[in-house]
């Protein structure tokens, strides 16, 4: 045979699928129709139930217009409606954009419009914020479907309704027969999710069917994980879409813990009661899970498996982790590359370690995963890769398919961030022998606070408005509870005073909860010559309070 001819095949219906989750729930039903997919308090619903509801979603949803490069957006914990929409809304070939419930109504209202949502679904818990959105878009807002969870324990007050139509309501519309299709390019646009980065606006990133159908096997391989799998789902879905994790407990046919709130309650009931042996978080909640009330621990008898992503847990909290019967994988990526895209992959050769060597190595951030083609630091000035010696850090770069397809509307912010054929993630690391990077500093002002970015650019810009502010700064604190939490420094015109729980009041009128500053201090604050603020005093400063 001529070598040309091996050019020569046609891509055609019979071998060439393109990749993408969706087959992983449609493979679930067909073959594991009768295993529960999903336990929310006393609901449960199987694979071959769970596959119907979101065709019944698509459907409902293309019968309204909604189609290929529509956005559709949803407001809501981590419900089963939320795992559903994760597969639902890409039936109807649109692009599902999940929103952090944590944000503020503007915010919310800067999303919704950015991404051009046609739909927004809703927890009705969230109403008051949603309500709030609304009103700032007027007459851009989407259409708006309440999702009523009857099993959640609300407040007084709390679960008005916001739209017309509930959830299921919508999804009544909808076929479970419906012949839906996969999409025709695996490059498709999946799912759009907003990052704050380090500007006052979030970014909104694009992310593929292919890179989706990559995330979910490389955690599959990785972790790795069995068949049939119980997960407690702890990571926000609304967070790099929960790390890829519904995708991947639909390829292995596994059952998802459904929570509407991170307690360690939650972990600890879900494996007592239902045996869960995964579970994804932050550091933070492996700090829950050891200071734990009495009242809230439960005995289990199997190991529990984690991944935790951000600042590496201190080696004492890793200890008390195993001790607790929990086996702590550290990995490391960003909203960009989908979740992780690197992990802490563990050597025979290390077991015998003293337990202190074993700790430090299993704060590493590691080695790229198996989906990943390249991931490495470079010489921030040279662009040469440092050496793997565990000494000088260098940003971390990444290539692969699990990368997003770039920044919506922002083609400045893609260009840069793919300068070179690399991805420049922003964080510095050093790397040790065999390629396993461990996390110095970030490169950006970003705080990381319980798990959750917050753009120090935007706090300031809130600190700048109020009365009396000369200058402000902000910067991370360390905390033993939330990892990082926002240290503002404020310098005041002279003859003018406030109090620290005045600008923390202040700060909550405009900005999240969780973006707030933690502790604010008073001060002149130090600057260049050019007067260019210099954070990295501030940081020493905030480190040693």
């Amino acid at each position: 045979m001529p070598r040309e001819d091996y050019d020569a095949f046609p891509k055609t219906d019979a071998n060439y699928v393109p990749l993408s989750p969706l087959s992983f729930i449609r493979r679930a039903a067909e073959v594991h129709g009768g295993h529960t997919a999903v336990i929310h308090g006393s609901l449960e619903r199987t694979w071959r139930e769970t596959y119907d509801r979101c065709v019944q979603l698509g459907h409902a949803l293309s019968k309204r217009g909604i189609g290929r490069n529509d956005t559709v957006s949803f407001l809501c914990p981590n419900t089963p409606e939320m795992v559903e929409a994760h597969f639902g809304v890409n039936m109807s070939g649109a692009v599902l954009n999940s929103i952090n419930t944590r944000l503020d109504p503007d915010t919310v209202a800067y999303i919704l419009e950015h991404s051009e949502s046609k739909f927004v679904f809703a927890d009705t818990q969230l109403s008051p914020v949603l309500k709030a959105a609304l009103e700032i878009l007027g007459d851009k807002a989407p259409e708006v479907v309440d999702i009523v969870d009857n099993q959640a324990d609300l407040k007084p007050g709390e679960g008005e309704r916001s739209g017309t139509l509930t959830y299921e309501d919508f999804i009544a519309e909808g076929d479970p027969d419906w012949d839906w299709q996969m999409p025709s390019d695996e490059w498709d646009a999946m799912a759009i999710n907003y990052t704050s980065g380090t500007t006052g606006r979030p970014k909104g990133v694009v992310l593929h069917h292919r890179g989706a159908y990559l995330i979910a096997t490389g955690t599959i391989m990785g972790w790795p994980l069995p068949k049939h799998p119980v997960y407690v789902y702890i990571v926000p879905l609304f967070h790099c879409n929960g790390w890829g994790h519904a995708w991947a407990m639909a390829a292995q046919a596994g059952t998802m813990v459904c929570t509407r709130a991170i307690t360690a309650k939650a972990i600890y009931d879900a494996a007592a009661d239902h045996g869960a042996a995964y579970f994804g978080g932050a550091p933070i909640v492996l700090g829950m899970l050891i200071n734990a009330q009495d009242e809230e621990k439960r005995e289990f008898s199997h190991t529990i498996n984690a991944f935790t992503a951000g600042a590496p847990p201190p080696p004492a909290v890793l200890a008390q982790m195993a001790d607790l019967g929990v086996d702590v994988q550290h990995v490391y990526g960003l909203t960009e590359t989908y979740g992780h895209v690197t992990q802490c992959d563990w050597k025979a050769e290390w077991d015998d370690l003293p337990a202190d060597e074993r700790a430090e190595i299993a704060g590493r951030q590691g080695p790229r995963m198996a989906m990943m083609e390249g991931a490495k630091a470079v010489n921030m000035e040279t662009g040469e890769d440092i050496a793997h010696d565990g000494e000088l850090s260098g940003e971390i770069m990444l290539r692969g398919n699990t990368v997003m397809k770039g920044y919506f509307k922002n083609k400045e912010a893609t260009d840069e961030a793919f300068a070179g054929g690399w991805f420049h993630s922003g964080d510095a690391a050093a790397v040790y022998p065999g390629g396993y990077l461990k996390i110095r500093d970030r490169l950006k002002d970003v705080i990381i606070s319980g798990g959750e970015n917050i753009s120090s650019v935007e706090v300031e810009a809130v600190l700048y408005k109020f009365p009396g502010v000369v200058a402000a700064a902000v910067v991370a604190r360390p905390d033993d509870k939330w990892g990082e939490t926002p240290c503002a420094f404020v310098e005041m015109k002279e003859g003018e005073t406030a109090t620290e729980a005045d600008v923390i009041a202040f700060c909550r009128e405009s900005l999240a909860g969780f973006k707030c500053p933690k502790t604010v201090l008073f001060k002149e604050l130090p600057k260049t010559s050019t007067g260019k603020i210099q954070k990295f005093i501030l940081r020493q400063e905030a480190k040693e309070l």
